[in-house]
């Protein structure tokens, strides 16, 4: 019988970690813990100034860190993104998209119906999302299919298995993702390397400022009837809280998930496993 080494199999100590969107609430609190772990992290970010104050946060804990300036949607930015952070680490082990979001003109919010959702609108969110998660896969992952190993996580998202209403094209962007996702796996796995592994997590529901329009009522600062809804079908009975989702990460990094690909974990307080009854 083989027996497991546990005293480091969530270890991530010295792993090489480029997270898109990490100047965003949710991957800064990723690149905050996982920087605090012992990786060094690349937080890459359209925003600058606002990664540069995530890895300001890093470097004052103690941690290592590199902000890079990027455009998702510009595949030249992307592999110039790639080459500073191989210049500032040697390589990269890891990639997180996090890089996504919703955005008002998109939403059935009244008096918008879907018939007139602006197609502009449409294609920038499923550009975001779903483009926003090929490229930097590609260009990332052919320097770690060239190396043979590699880890890519992805962000999904609740819409993706169970759509709300209204956000007709967030939902199926995110579906999209956790799509690819599957097919990525697969792809780096008979293709390139079986040490090249690709998930996902499907985050539910977080406050973000892409969402907060939807669920707090900016007036009253409470609940909107959408937002409660959301509370009264968790079965927890609140949102998440970001730091909450760094666990799975970390397991999806490390060696205690050496077989596990293709997944989407949920990360959602039961949400899916709810019926409403």
């Amino acid at each position: 019988m083989v027996k497991v080494q546990t005293d480091n199999l969530f270890d991530i100590t010295d792993k090489r970690i480029a997270i898109t969107g990490g100047a965003g609430v949710l991957c800064g609190t990723m690149a905050e813990f996982l920087a605090a772990q012992g990786a060094k992290v690349a937080v890459i970010d359209f925003n600058l100034p606002g990664a540069e104050a995530v890895c300001k946060a890093i470097g004052v804990a103690g941690g290592t860190a590199v902000a890079v300036k990027a455009n998702v949607l510009e595949k030249g930015a992307v592999e110039e993104s790639l080459a500073e952070v191989v210049s500032a680490f040697g390589g990269v082990d890891v990639l997180i998209n996090g890089a996504g979001g919703n955005k008002k003109e998109a939403t059935c919010a009244a008096p918008t119906t879907f018939f007139e959702l602006p197609a502009d609108a449409i294609r920038w969110v499923f550009d975001l999302n779903c483009l926003g998660t090929i490229l930097p896969s590609q260009v990332f992952g052919k320097h770690m299919a060239e190396r043979g190993d590699g880890c890519i996580i992805n962000i999904s998202s609740m819409n993706a298995l169970r759509p709300l209403t209204n956000i007709a094209a967030y939902s199926g962007a995110k579906a999209a993702v956790s799509n690819f996702t599957q097919w990525l796996a697969v792809y780096m796995a008979q293709r390139h390397s079986k040490n090249i592994r690709v998930n996902a997590i499907a985050p539910g529901f977080f406050l973000t400022e892409q969402n907060r329009f939807l669920l707090i009522d900016e007036k009253t600062n409470k609940a909107t009837k959408r937002g409660q809804q959301i509370i009264d079908h968790t079965p927890m009975g609140r949102y998440g809280q970001p730091e909450e989702l760094v666990g799975a990460v970390q397991w999806l990094i490390s060696e205690a998930a050496r077989f596990v690909t293709g997944i989407v974990v949920p990360i959602d307080g039961g949400f899916s496993a709810f019926s409403g009854v």
